[in-house]
């Protein structure tokens, strides 16, 4: 994308118009660094629909390459030199292509970031409708060890690798798979440490505004649990099913529910996990993100339990906001059980939220943007379902 003059002059005044509070960006911090050129788009625009309360949707390119494995380019190569090594096919995007389960592909994105402050730094986490699609989506940057993670000054290319599990899924160019946040640290602040809110803080917010619908259990984080019913026959989750059809990721509520998923009904309040299936199932606690705050699903300890709770866990600020101020909005969870049997039961503690603050408060929060699907949500499939 060519640069004019005014843009040329926007950019050397860039570093003194980003400064501000350490924390995650707000939409209208991510709208300035597009409007200064630090991050840009192949197609040279950027859609309205894309700005998220604290990240930017980040849209597929052109062609995808099914590589043999998974990779990191690691600190000396560019991620096109790794594909020139493991690239096995190479699939146009512009019409539509499916993407098949259970094999890795490498996509470039249409957005790519160019000489960032070194003091913002950037994170990529899957879309809530990509995870609950069971689509294992994670960011590659040239020159990176790390996925979902791009360090402070970088420029270069952004890639997408995506894996579906349970679903073969139709993607073109422009569908949207996972999203980038940026954080803003001090000079001298270490690049991913410092954000976090401790306990005692995390407290006192909710002492002032109700993170859940009761009693906090606040450690190393905030506390939830899983929800497997009130009465016998309640629908309390979703298994997914092994042999189904195509799912297109740009198709808004295309699909019946029945095509794909087994609803799971209560029983005795326990669910015994399969190895390696995949279930849609639902936090005990309603929840609420405050407009200061952003939230992320933090791993499972694996001494907890032999299953992963997330593939989507980050939660914008206003997430779960209510009219009558209780936290109205359940935490959906992407349960994938590993390699033996496992039970759950009610309300066993399954994962916990780790809390961010904002660099400041988003000037449109969750569930007054349009692109809001799951605001209010209970147990809720993704988007391209029925209900």
């Amino acid at each position: 994308m060519a640069t004019s003059p005014d843009m040329q002059a926007e950019i050397a005044t860039a570093p003194a118009s980003l400064a501000g509070p350490v924390g995650v960006l707000p939409r209208q911090d991510i709208r300035k660094l597009v409007h200064c050129g630090m991050v840009r788009s192949t197609s040279g625009a950027f859609s309205e629909s894309q700005y998220q309360p604290a990240s930017l949707d980040l849209r597929l390119g052109h062609k995808a390459y099914r590589v043999r494995a998974s990779f990191l380019p690691g600190p000396n190569k560019s991620v096109a030199q790794m594909l020139a090594d493991l690239t096995q096919d190479e699939v146009s995007l512009e019409e539509g292509a499916i993407l098949e389960k259970n094999c890795v592909y490498v996509v470039e994105l249409m957005e790519s970031l160019h000489e960032l402050p070194a003091t913002i730094s950037a994170f990529a986490n899957p879309k809530s409708s990509t995870g609950r699609l069971d689509v294992f989506t994670r960011l590659i940057a040239d020159r990176s060890g790390a996925f979902d993670s791009v360090a402070g000054g970088y420029s270069g290319k952004l890639y997408a690798e995506i894996s579906p599990s349970s679903f073969s899924i139709k993607v073109r160019k422009g569908s949207r798979l996972n999203q980038l946040r940026f954080r803003r640290r001090s000079s001298g602040q270490e690049e991913a440490e410092g954000f976090r809110v401790s306990d005692r803080e995390l407290r006192e917010v909710h002492r002032h505004t109700a993170l859940v619908d009761g009693p906090a259990t606040i450690r190393n984080g905030l506390i939830f649990s899983i929800h497997l019913g009130d009465a016998e026959g309640e629908i309390i989750g979703y298994q997914a099913q092994r042999f189904t059809d195509v799912i297109d990721v740009d198709r808004v509520a295309g699909y019946e529910i029945d095509d794909f998923w087994t609803p799971i009904p209560a029983k005795r309040k326990r669910l015994i996990l399969d190895p390696h299936q995949f279930y849609i199932l639902a936090s005990k606690e309603r929840i609420h993100i405050p407009p200061a705050f952003a939230a992320e699903m933090a791993p499972i300890d694996p001494a907890m339990g032999e299953f992963r709770v997330h593939y989507a866990g980050f939660f914008d600020p206003g997430f779960g906001v209510a009219a009558d101020g209780v936290p109205g909005s359940r935490g959906v969870l992407e349960v994938r059980s590993h390699e033996v049997p496992f039970l759950l039961e009610d309300g066993q503690v399954v994962g916990r939220l780790a809390f961010e603050r904002m660099a400041t408060e988003p000037d449109a929060l969750y569930g007054a943007i349009g692109t809001s699907n799951y605001q209010g949500q209970a147990l809720k499939l993704s988007k391209h379902f029925r209900s």
